[in-house]
């Protein structure tokens, strides 16, 4: 394979990551909203990017059923040190606070 071709590759992959992150990718977990009125759109979980670094014992059943929506996921857990909360403390992950609601809820 030509160097112009590698570099192609390499282009469109990286490209490929950028978009799937932006938009979502298939495997991820949309939690249904329980306030439709609300303007905030639903969260996104990246659920292949937590697979591909933890296995999956580390959430599951212990901090997430295994079925995706079985859980009523609220804030309130999540600061709490619930769900998502466990890790997202701002010392094991990025915190949770009003500066990084985007992260999370995004249009799917």
């Amino acid at each position: 394979m030509s160097r112009r071709a590698v570099v192609r590759v390499m282009a469109m992959s990286l490209l490929g990551l950028v978009m799937g992150s932006a938009w979502g990718a298939e495997g991820d977990v949309v939690f249904k909203r329980e306030d439709v009125e609300r303007d905030t759109a639903p969260a996104v979980f990246p659920h292949w990017s937590h697979r591909i670094r933890y296995r999956c014992y580390v959430c599951h059943p212990a901090l997430f059923k295994m079925q995706a929506n079985a859980d009523r996921i609220t804030m309130d857990d999540i600061l709490a040190g619930k769900f998502c909360g466990a890790c997202h403390d701002g010392k094991t992950a990025w915190p949770v606070t009003f500066e990084t609601c985007q992260r999370c809820h995004r249009s799917p």
